[in-house]
């Protein structure tokens, strides 16, 4: 069963070597082991529903506290310290655009607000209910999840909006083809929440982030339904398209949607290689992408995250072993891992290799083989489950990311890396610190920081330390010119530095949108816009 309180499935752990919790406890202090609120004490705050009796609408206790937060550390705070101040008073399972529809008029009969669900991923708020007098409905779409159409002529496939990423994929290869958009929440985020937060899978470099994948759909709003034909080109005015992406549940429901598929690739093949400096990995980096060579992605981490990759790594011999390797060979402080893929027909994949690692060398790379980046492929999503264990160990762990140019990456990172520290110094407590590059492109690349602290006895000053941190890294984000989100959305923890990238007149046209399709504002309150 997928647990209420943290991430996945409650059966599955990520357990640490000792090595590795002698690292941490080295890095940050030996951690307090938190003492985490049952569900049935929780559920047992649930005050009685306000909506009216509806057939598709269940008001459980339990259903409500499973749909009351996403994945964030505050919501994990909240959640586990039992100190959640509001919950959904409802929660509603539609079947069909239909069953949408009769709830978008209920809750506009009820004066309710209504907040879309899909697989609850989201690390920024979007899920989360706002305090107010009116009663709020959430909205589950896990059982809009069918493979509805799929075209092999145009290679579109068009599927129920609340398809988790595994049955997706499933429907897909059982007739040779993939979407190929894995994000590291890919085992329990939709299709529909990809779409509504401008999701990045880590494969993007080859089959595009999902802006690119979405092409189609239909969206069921308070003001009616708004139908995108699948078009593969137009120059009939401005993207209605590109007012759903990144919209958040602002708008409306996304009910189905069509996607860009490919056929299954003949190959997918994982390098790792280690730099000396960052500054060398960096810049083959940036060449290869900039040669347009056709990899499907390319990770490099600092020194901080490579060592911490290798020491959390268990496999005691085996790193060892590559330790002394590597030594032999000169690098030994400040190395850097780069993992980078390549994805599609045996021989593409096989030069796109060959290019890749010249290049890597030219650099002063070393290549050591398939076996690191078929170990990424194999956990890619089971590190989500290192929060779980590392919670139980009594320390904190969150993430935030930018997109930035590359003249500007190298100062980005320190900036948000001096930020985060500085904030956490103010809290008496150690901070570990680690970042690596997500996505790249020509002009630019993605820098996803995480930061992992000891846990307070108390949630509330857990949550303060939280804050202090996340405002300053935010705001170093803003002061050096990127975006305060790539991959994650703006929710409610990112609203107050939007504006500093859409500016004031922006900020006013996406408020005049927003109304038009939900002229009564009961679409998810809170959310990417004040």
């Amino acid at each position: 069963m997928r647990r209420w309180n943290g991430w996945g499935d409650d059966s599955v752990r990520y357990p640490l070597p000792g090595s590795a919790i002698k690292f941490l406890e080295q890095r940050l202090g030996e951690g307090t082991r938190p003492h985490d609120a049952a569900l049935p004490d929780v559920a047992a705050r649930v005050r009685s529903s306000r909506l009216p009796a509806h057939p598709l609408v269940t008001t459980d206790a339990v259903e409500r506290v499973r749909h009351a937060r996403g994945q964030s550390l505050p919501d994990w705070l909240a959640l586990r310290g039992g100190r959640v101040d509001t919950f959904p008073d409802g929660v509603a399972y539609p079947l069909t655009a239909d069953d949408v529809c009769g709830l978008l008029r209920y809750a506009a009969a009820a004066g309710a607000r209504l907040i879309p669900y899909g697989g609850g991923t989201s690390v920024v708020g979007h899920i989360n209910a706002v305090p107010g007098d009116a009663p709020v409905l959430t909205v589950d779409l896990s059982r809009m999840n069918r493979l509805h159409k799929l075209d092999e002529n145009t290679l579109l496939a068009t599927f129920g909006a609340g398809v988790v990423g595994p049955d997706l994929e499933a429907q897909l290869r059982a007739r040779g083809y993939t979407l190929g958009h894995y994000p590291q929440s890919f085992e329990y985020s939709t299709l529909g929440g990809w779409i509504a937060a401008r999701s990045s899978g880590q494969q993007s470099l080859h089959y595009g982030r999902i802006e690119g994948l979405f092409v189609g759909g239909r969206v069921e709003t308070p003001n009616g339904a708004l139908v995108l034909p699948a078009i593969p080109a137009s120059a009939a005015g401005p993207n209605l398209r590109e007012l759903v992406l990144g919209s958040e549940g602002r708008l409306g429901i996304i009910t189905e949607a069509t996607v860009k598929v490919s056929p299954l690739p003949e190959r997918d093949e994982f390098c790792a290689v280690f730099f000396p400096d960052f500054e060398s990995g960096l810049t083959a980096v940036r060449e290869m992408v900039q040669a347009r060579l056709p990899l499907s992605m390319l990770r490099l981490s600092t020194p901080a995250e490579t060592e911490t990759t290798l020491r959390l790594a268990g496999h005691d011999r085996l790193i060892g072993a590559l330790e002394r390797y590597l030594t032999l060979r000169g690098m030994k402080n400040g190395k850097c891992l780069l993992i980078f893929g390549a994805t599609g027909r045996k021989a593409i994949t096989g030069a796109a290799v060959k290019a890749a690692l010249g290049l890597t060398r030219a650099h002063g790379g070393i290549h050591i083989g398939q076996t690191f980046g078929r170990q990424w492929q194999k956990g890619r999503f089971r590190t989500p489950y290192l929060r779980n264990t590392l919670w139980d160990a009594g320390y904190a762990v969150d993430t935030l990311e930018t997109a930035t140019d590359w003249t500007t990456t190298p100062t980005m990172i320190a900036a948000i890396e001096t930020a985060l520290r500085d904030a956490g110094a103010g809290t008496d407590e150690r901070l570990h610190v680690f970042t690596h590059l997500s996505h790249v492109y020509p002009h630019g690349t993605s820098v996803y920081t995480t930061y992992a602290f000891r846990l307070s006895p108390d949630p509330d000053e857990t949550l303060r330390r939280w804050q202090a941190m996340k405002a300053a890294a935010s705001a170093a984000v803003v002061k050096h010119g990127g975006t305060i989100s790539h991959q994650h959305g703006v929710g409610q923890d990112h609203t107050p530095y939007l504006a500093a990238e859409k500016g004031d007149l922006g900020m006013a046209a996406i408020r005049d949108a927003l109304r038009t399709f939900d002229p009564a504002g009961i679409m998810n309150p809170g959310k990417l816009v004040e």
